[in-house]
């Protein structure tokens, strides 16, 4: 049989023989990581180094008022969003789409795609591979003045491109 189902595994990572003690665990309750002047915070649950380069994962709650990016694309990474509770707008390329809590977007490489919330809504934000996004978000969170010049050199480090 092929398909989906019976496709094999990917090449062995760990080639040990009697399992080692790697696993963490972030409690709930633990401080975000970045509060945004907002009131929208930003909570490393995985991190790019902490998973090999595999994923991150982050929970992204928004503020009060409606916040997110507007259309963009990356070009080596995917994204993805899962949302927890209250309600966020989601682009999916053709339009903008609200999504409730358990519906999930999934963007590849290339796809266009943006997001927008407020009222206190969560999400989950999934990047594979796991790229280094933190400075993305704390620089944001900085809220310090760039100019034209910089802004671009940072979304373009940060494998950003608007549309």
């Amino acid at each position: 049989m092929s398909g989906p189902l019976h496709r094999p595994y990917p090449p062995d990572r760990y080639r040990g023989t009697t399992g080692e003690v790697s696993a963490r665990l972030r409690e709930d309750g633990t401080e975000p990581e970045i509060r945004y002047p907002s009131g929208g915070t930003c909570e490393y649950l995985a991190t790019g180094d902490q998973t090999g380069t595999t994923f991150g994962l982050y929970r992204w709650t928004f503020g009060p008022e409606e916040s997110g990016p507007a259309p963009h694309f990356h070009r080596a990474i995917t994204e993805s969003f899962y949302v927890l509770s209250g309600e966020v707008r989601l682009y999916d390329g053709e339009g903008w789409r609200t999504g409730r809590p358990g519906d999930f977007l999934f963007v590849p490489e290339g796809g266009l795609h943006g997001f927008r919330g407020g009222n206190g809504a969560s999400m989950l934000l999934l990047f594979t591979p796991g790229a280094p996004r933190e400075d993305y978000f704390e620089t944001l969170a900085a809220a310090e003045p760039m100019t034209q010049e910089e802004r671009t050199e940072f979304m373009l480090r940060h494998d950003t491109y608007w549309v």
